[in-house]
Formats: structure tokens, sequence, C-alpha cells
């Protein structure tokens, strides 16, 4: 791979050309409508960069191997939609109490079931923040063009070593399989796991609050007990103590909420945020038809912004809360029959009415219209 270089690809292949650009030198997966691209360029590329590719006999089994090859040292992915992703949920809990490094794609398809296997939806947001069951955080990222596919996969994989948390990828159809230019940067920040300094240190931190602990690999002279259990900072099940299960957990989301705004990343478009009356909050493809909405609204002489959200979860809630304060309106399109949308009611709080612009079925998208409609009433 060229630095520098512009390649000419969809969004699939350019998630999977970001995963190996991070590092990503272990795929296990299952074909699934519409994220098999990723797959079959990864059965392709793993092998011509050393590394390993397993087709599996199905996604939980995917997780799992993932979480496995993660502790074997290696930096490790699958990807998944709609059913193949809720198999998974399990896996990722594991993932999460045992602080395993992975990235997990989600492409996500209309559903609920089986659906419309090759329309495009945004109905995983939820999903993906409480899928799996207990107290726990999750990091999602939603790029809304195959340019971000490419740099988003890239910034999974460093948050994901970063604090040893599972991170999800979510796309959409529309941008998975969208062809567009993506140029390969010059400099691409790759952050790795933090090591053990010594012998005795604890992988798992149980006198940390916020910390990050370091993670060490089998065969590196470790006795490691990895155990998704209750456990202390050696990794012993303590499954009768409130007190270790209280400290453990607490971390586990600490490490996450007290680095919220250091993780969470969102871009402004439109007229100064100070001037703004209206704004949208979008995500994914839906955001591209909220910027043409904008640009129009903005032509019409209407004072209006796009709020769009790389990072889902954490939700960017101290930005929006201080816009919610300034604007007359908010206006969220999303391709569900709103999901994002109550936790941006949520966070308004009263503070201005939130209209949700919801379309589904068939794969079609929001449209800039429908959006200008709603922000001309303002």
């Amino acid at each position: 791979m060229k630095k520098g270089r512009v390649e000419f690809w969809n969004g699939n292949i350019a998630c999977a050309e970001g995963a190996i650009a991070a590092g990503c030198r272990f795929f296990a997966g299952y074909p699934i409508t519409p994220s098999s691209e990723i797959l079959e360029h990864m059965a392709k590329r793993m092998p011509e960069v050393g590394g390993v590719f397993i087709q599996m006999e199905d996604e939980l089994a995917a997780i799992a191997a993932v979480i496995g090859a993660s502790w074997g040292g290696v930096k490790a992915m699958t990807a998944t939609s709609g059913p193949g992703f809720s198999l998974m949920q399990e896996g990722i809990g594991y993932a999460c109490m045992t602080e395993t490094p992975c990235v997990i794609v989600d492409v996500q398809r209309a559903g609920p079931s089986t659906g419309q296997a090759t329309k495009a939806a945004q109905g995983d947001v939820m999903q993906a923040r409480w899928g799996t069951h207990g107290d726990h955080e999750i990091i999602a990222l939603a790029p809304n063009s195959p340019q971000e596919m490419f740099d988003l996969t890239v910034r999974a994989f460093n948050l994901s070593e970063m604090y040893r948390v599972p991170v999800i990828v979510l796309a959409d159809e529309i941008v998975a399989h969208m062809w567009e230019k993506v140029r390969i940067p010059d400099d691409i920040e790759i952050v790795n796991r933090r090591k053990p300094s010594r012998p005795d240190e604890q992988i798992f931190g149980h006198e940390l609050d916020t910390g990050v602990p370091p993670m060490p690999a089998f065969g590196e002279g470790y006795n490691l007990l990895v155990t998704g259990s209750t456990h202390d900072g050696y990794g012993f099940r303590k499954t009768a103590d409130p007190l270790v299960h209280r400290k453990l957990v607490t971390r586990l989301v600490n490490k996450i909420r007290k680095n919220a705004e250091k993780i969470v990343d969102f871009e402004i478009y439109g007229c100064d945020p100070e001037d703004a009356e209206v704004m949208v909050v979008s995500y994914g493809c839906t955001s591209r038809s909220a910027d043409e909405a904008v640009r129009q609204a903005l032509e019409e002489g209407i004072k209006a912004i796009n709020f769009r959200l790389r990072t889902i979860w954490p939700f960017p809630e101290k930005a929006l809360r201080e816009l919610a304060e300034r604007v007359k309106l908010i206006v969220v399109p999303e391709m569900n029959l709103g999901q994002l949308y109550f936790e941006v009611e949520r966070v308004a709080c009263g503070r201005c009415p939130v209209i949700l612009v919801s379309r589904i079925g068939g794969g079609e998208m929001v449209r800039p219209q429908d959006i200008l409609r709603e922000l001309r009433r303002a």
C-alpha cells in the first residue's frame, strides 16, 4: 500500500484496506450481505501481508476466533450485518469483560430478522450500544464515505488498542457499496497496546479507577487467566465478592465515560454555530443528504448547521447540549423509526423541539428535500 496514493474503492474494500493499514493481521468471519466484500477482500489480502484469514461456520465462532487471536497478540477484526451482529452480542460482552481489543464492522441492512437483506437501513444504532447485557460501555464509529470507511477503521483499531475495548464500525449498505476516490494518508497514526513492564503487574487493573491496564499475550511468559466471570486484577474468579465486581465493572465503564471527550468526534457544516437557528443531527449515509439540505437552506437565508456524528457511542452530549441551548429546532434524519432521535431528544431535554425525519423500507435514503422541508418550518 503506497501512502499518498489515490484509489477508487467502494466502502467495503476501503474498510478492509484501512484494517490492514492499522496492522490487522487476523480476520475471521462468515459471509453475509451487505458486508461480504470485506470478507472476500480480506481472504485475498491477509496472505499477502502475512496475516491469517479464516471463514468460520457462523458469526458466533467468528467473534470467538477474533477474541482468541487478540489474546494471541495480533490485531483482529470481523465483519457482519444484522442477524450476524445479533449472534455476536454475547461474544462482544465477553470482549468487554475481558478487555479484549478487537474491531467489529457492522454494515447495517433492513430488519428485523432477515428483513431486506440487500437494502440499506440504520436500525442497529441501539443494538450497537445495548446489544450485550450488563453495565458496559462501547465505542461505535459511523463513516459516511469510502474515505471514512478507511480512516475510521484505522481509528477503530487505535481506540480499541488504547482502551482495550471492542470497537464497532457502524456502517450502512449505501456507504459500503458506494464507489469514490480514497486517498491513503501520507502519515497514518498507529496505536499498539501497552505491554506489562514487570511480571507481577496486574493485567486486569483491579486497583485502577479509570485506567487501562497493560495486556500481555499468551506465549509471552505470563500465567494468563482470562475469564468472563467477575475477576480480580490477576484474572482470578471472584464471583461471590460484591466489592470486586463493583470495582471491576465501574472501571470498565469509567475508562470510556471519563475519556469520552477524547473519543467523541463530530463535524459541523453550515453557518457559524454561534449564529445557527436550526440544526440537523445526522450520521452515516443520511448525513450526505443533510449536508445538501443545509446547503440549500443557507441559500434561502436559513441559518442552519449539520451536526454530523463520526462517533455515535460515546454520544457527544456536551457539544449537542450547548447547541440545543441556542437553536430553535433540531431535525434528526434516520433510516429507521427513531433510534438516535430519542437520544438527541433526551440531551435536548426540552430546550428546543426535536423532529424525526424517518424513512424505512426498500433501502430508500432520506432525501435532502425531506430535511429541508422541516428546516423551513422553524
